[in-house]
């Protein structure tokens, strides 16, 4: 098939695919997540008439605000949240997300616990790790991540994984090497790593879940509803 002829999905999909045989690993070892953050549902409609099912969203009223419709026409839809998310709307997500991205710290594994207690469901989460050590960027410090994966262990949290996001311009490869090798050494299965310019990297380096956004949907649309509170990932 000619390759101009093919959507950005079924590009993707084909990057992946190629990524997983260079890699020797099967094609379902990695979940593709569209990053549909700031594009409005005329724009993610056609991802999910071709076959697309798991979305990427970072802000709580965002999603509240766009996706009740899109899940009432396609109920077989995954949501996950992808940036960071602020103690006092962990009800929220624990409400909205089926998969959450951006476990940091203790504060946030006490409201998560007490929120999914509550509301009588667990939502699988990945810790992310600040692999780069960029505060500003959220991700728990490297030295506190046992002490925070003990906690979640504890609180009952389902932990299925770990998740980073390398410094931007700068050689990825070692900071997903160090993400895989922190996974195996706390016998994690879920590798949350890598973006529209280095997901094949991530791949040949363990990815289970790659984070694609401007990939497939072009640059960022402008955001809908009020301006986030809080940095994202």
């Amino acid at each position: 098939m000619d390759k101009d002829a093919l959507t950005p999905l079924e590009k993707v999909r084909g990057e992946i695919a190629q990524a997983c045989r260079t890699a020797r690993r099967e094609d379902d070892e990695v979940t593709l997540v569209a990053v549909s953050k700031t594009h409005p549902p005329a724009s993610i409609e056609p991802l999910i008439e071709q076959g697309q099912r798991i979305f990427g969203e970072n802000r709580v009223q965002e999603v509240q605000g766009k996706w009740p419709a899109l899940r009432e026409r396609f109920p077989a839809i995954e949501l996950h949240m992808v940036g960071s998310l602020q103690s006092n709307k962990a009800a929220d997500a624990v409400a909205l997300f089926d998969c959450i991205h951006s476990l940091d710290r203790p504060s946030l594994v006490k409201a998560l616990a007490g929120a999914m207690d509550k509301a009588g469901r667990r939502v699988p989460c990945f810790v992310q790790v600040d692999v780069g050590e960029e505060p500003q960027k959220g991700g728990c410090p490297l030295p506190g991540l046992p002490a925070l994966l003990e906690q979640a262990r504890v609180a009952d949290l389902p932990v299925a994984g770990l998740m980073c996001v390398p410094p931007l311009s700068t050689e990825p490869t070692p900071y997903f090497a160090l993400l895989d090798k922190l996974a195996r050494d706390h016998g994690l299965d879920g590798r949350s790593m890598g973006m529209s310019g280095d997901f094949a990297t991530a791949i040949m380096l363990g990815a289970t879940h790659v984070r694609v956004g401007t990939a497939l949907f072009g640059g960022r649309a402008v955001p809908t509803g009020p301006a986030p509170s809080a940095s994202t990932a």
